[in-house]
C-alpha cells in the first residue's frame, strides 16, 4: 500500500499525491451496499467505509469504480502490476476529517478512506482518457518491476550517489532508491551544490529517478515535493535547486503531481527566484500546457519585457509551450535579438540567444502536438 504524505491538519488527503480530497459522494444510482465515492485530481479513486469493518468490500468497489464500473476488467487486474492501493485511517465521514483520537464529540470514529490508482496501461483499458482530453498523451515510464523482497539490499552513501549522478546512471540510482530510502535525501543534498552545472545535472537526474519511483511508490515522491516546497519557503535555509527540482518532478509526472504546480506562482515575488520559477512552469507545460493556462497565467507575459535576459529567455520558452498567441506579436519582435543566454537542457547548460528562443517559441505555437 502507498504511504501517506504529510497532509494539512485534519483534512483527508490522497496517499498517492498528498493533495487534500473532497468529501466522497453517494453514487447517482445508489444500490444497497455501495459506498460513497470520490476522485482525486491525480486520478486516484476512493471510497469511504464509515465503520472500518467493511474494508474488503470497499476495496472491491473502489477498484470497480476506478475501472469505470467494468467488473470484468476489475477482476482481471493484478495488485501492484495493474493498480496501487492506499488508505487513510481514523476518517470521520460526518465531519469529513481525520481525527487524532478514536472519539469525536462522544462518537466513536473508525472510518477508512480506501484508495485505488490504476497503472497507466490499466487506466487506458478502462477508457480513462483524461490526458487525451487535456492534450497529447504523456510518455509515461513503464511500471518498475517488483523488487524481490528477499534480495540483498544496497546501502547508499553520499559519495556513491554523487558519482552516479555525475555519470548519469539513472538505472543504478533507481535500484538504489528502492533499496535505501536515504537515496532521495542524498539526491536532494546535491541540489545545493555551489557549481551551477552540477546543480542542473542533479535536478535532471532527480526528475528522472522520481518519475520511475512514482510507478511503484508515488507517496515517497509526494513527500519529497513537500520537503522541497518547505525548503523554498524557509528563509533560514538555501532554496538552491529546490524550485528547479519541483519543476523537474512535476514535469515528468504531471498526471500524478500536476496539482502542485500552482504553488510555484507564489515564489515569483522573489526576483532571484523568477527565472527558476519560469523554468519550472515551462517544464510542466511541455506536456500539460492546460495546467498552466488554468492558473492566472496572464501575469507571466510581463516577464517577456524583464530587464534580465535570462528571465526573458525562460518566459519565451514558457510562452511557446503554452501556445501564448496573446503575445505573439511581442515575441515576433524579439526574433532578431542576439543577446546571448545560457539555459539548461536535459541537465546540461547550453548557450543560445534570445532570437533563437523567440523563433522556437513561435514554432511551438503553430506546430500541433509539438513539444519544444
Amino acid at each position: 500500500m502507498a504511504s501517506a504524505a504529510s497532509p494539512p491538519p485534519n483534512r483527508p488527503w490522497c496517499p498517492f499525491c498528498g493533495q487534500t480530497v473532497g468529501r466522497p459522494q453517494s453514487p447517482r444510482q445508489h444500490k444497497p451496499g455501495e459506498f460513497p465515492v470520490g476522485e482525486c485530481s491525480c486520478g486516484a479513486v476512493y471510497t469511504s467505509d464509515a465503520t472500518g469493518h467493511n474494508v474488503g468490500s470497499a476495496m472491491v468497489e473502489t477498484l470497480v469504480n476506478a475501472c469505470g464500473g467494468n467488473w470484468d476488467l476489475a477482476w482481471d487486474l493484478l495488485p501492484q502490476e495493474d493498480y496501487l492501493t492506499g488508505q487513510v485511517d481514523n476518517y470521520d465521514e460526518i465531519s469529513h476529517q481525520v481525527v487524532d483520537t478514536r472519539k469525536l464529540d462522544g462518537r466513536r470514529v473508525s472510518g477508512v478512506l480506501f484508495f485505488v490508482r490504476l497503472q497507466p496501461e490499466a487506466a487506458a483499458l478502462a477508457g480513462r482518457q483524461r490526458r487525451a482530453a487535456a492534450g497529447p498523451l504523456l510518455p509515461l515510464p513503464p511500471v518498475e518491476p517488483e523488487r524481490d523482497p528477499k534480495r540483498l539490499r544496497q546501502r547508499a552513501d553520499k559519495r556513491q550517489v554523487e558519482e552516479l549522478v555525475a555519470a548519469g546512471a539513472i538505472d543504478r540510482l533507481v535500484d538504489l532508491v528502492f533499496d535505501d530510502p536515504r537515496t532521495l535525501r542524498f539526491l536532494q543534498r546535491l541540489l545545493y551544490a555551489p557549481d551551477e552545472a552540477c546543480r542542473w545535472r542533479a535536478v535532471h537526474v532527480l526528475g528522472k529517478v522520481c518519475s520511475r519511483l512514482a510507478t511503484r511508490q508515488p507517496g515517497r515522491v509526494s513527500d519529497l515535493l513537500h520537503r522541497l516546497f518547505a525548503a523554498c519557503s524557509d528563509s533560514a535555509s538555501s532554496s538552491w535547486g529546490s524550485i528547479e527540482a519541483i519543476g523537474a518532478i512535476i514535469g515528468e509526472r504531471p498526471d500524478l503531481y500536476g496539482a502542485f504546480a500552482r504553488h510555484l506562482l507564489g515564489f515569483l515575488k522573489d526576483p532571484a527566484a523568477q527565472p527558476r520559477v519560469l523554468w519550472a512552469l515551462s517544464m510542466v507545460a511541455r506536456f500539460r500546457p492546460d495546467l498552466i493556462r488554468a492558473m492566472p497565467f496572464y501575469n507571466l507575459f510581463t516577464f517577456l519585457g524583464h530587464p534580465q535576459p535570462l528571465v526573458r529567455a525562460q518566459a519565451l520558452q514558457l510562452c511557446g509551450r503554452i501556445r501564448a498567441l496573446e503575445v505573439r506579436s511581442q515575441i515576433e519582435a524579439m526574433v532578431g535579438d542576439k543577446t546571448p543566454v545560457t539555459i539548461p537542457e536535459e541537465g546540461q547548460l547550453v548557450t543560445t540567444d534570445l532570437g533563437t528562443l523567440a523563433a522556437a517559441a513561435l514554432k511551438g505555437m503553430t506546430d500541433e502536438g509539438a513539444h519544444p
